[in-house]
């Protein structure tokens, strides 16, 4: 079995084809995914796809990109996290590759989705580009261990990851490791250790080879499982079972609907 640990199912080009989705995910026997939380208006959209399907569950955060929107404060997500289905505080962190300036909001917003986390006793989904250096001293100031969580879509280098499981996170790789050209990336999913990794596919987003250019969607986490098996000399089912077991470590709320 497998599980995509980060998904956006109620994007554009997800939202409009959900049964062929979820019908694509039974076959390639995808048992469950965490459907992102990018903004607080859309989030009850996000929340309503956790709620029809039990193999779905939902985050709460707002994206590091997104500037023109409704502010979270700690209170506010805390208490939009819960919710039952809502098993993680995120996307949040920082990304200075679109914002160069580093704004400040972001660092302050960051902030608050970690005391949250720590408030919730949920994990975080951590969205980091360009930013090592902050997003890591933000993780070690606010004492992010407390809460532990997900370094998605991991596109940084093998020492970030390094400090980044030394504080108790996750490492999830996405299908940029399937890139020919994704070296570092591939560094580090080869020395993740085999408890401590996860898979994704940030759907609609960063479809892997062979896919690479159309739309994304959950069913093609296999591929993702596929290339770390193949970089780290193992059977695609030992990365499979270890990718859905770590997820279940680290949400074990979701084992029972993720297995049935």
């Amino acid at each position: 079995m497998l599980v995509d640990s980060h998904c956006h199912l109620d994007f554009p080009g997800l939202a409009d084809t959900l049964p062929q989705t979820l019908a694509a995910m039974r076959q390639h026997d995808v048992r469950g995914a965490l459907c992102i939380g990018v903004n607080l208006a859309d989030f009850p959209r996000v929340l309503a796809l956790a709620e029809e399907h039990a193999h779905l569950f939902a985050s709460v955060g707002v994206h590091p990109e997104y500037d023109d929107v409704e502010e979270p404060d700690v209170e506010r997500l805390t208490a939009l996290a819960a919710h039952a289905k809502v098993i993680a505080i995120g996307e949040t962190g920082l990304d200075y590759h679109w914002r160069k300036d580093r704004p400040e909001w972001q660092r302050q917003r960051f902030r608050a989705h970690i005391r949250a986390a720590r408030s919730a006793g949920k994990p975080l989904v951590i969205h980091t580009r360009q930013a090592t250096e902050d997003t890591l001293a933000i993780l070690q100031a606010e004492n992010a261990r407390e809460a532990g969580g997900i370094l998605h879509c991991f596109s940084e280098d093998w020492d970030m990851a390094q400090q980044a499981l030394e504080m108790g996170f996750y490492i999830s790789f996405s299908g940029i490791v399937t890139f020919k050209n994704a070296r570092t990336v591939q560094e580090a999913a080869r020395r993740v250790p085999l408890d401590r990794f996860l898979i994704e596919t940030d759907a609609p987003y960063l479809a892997p080879a062979p896919y690479r250019g159309q739309v994304n969607q959950p069913a093609y986490v296999r591929f993702v499982a596929e290339a770390i098996a193949h970089l780290r000399g193992m059977t695609f089912a030992e990365v499979a079972a270890a990718s859905s077991e770590n997820f279940f470590t680290l949400f074990p709320q979701t084992r029972e609907a993720m297995s049935a």
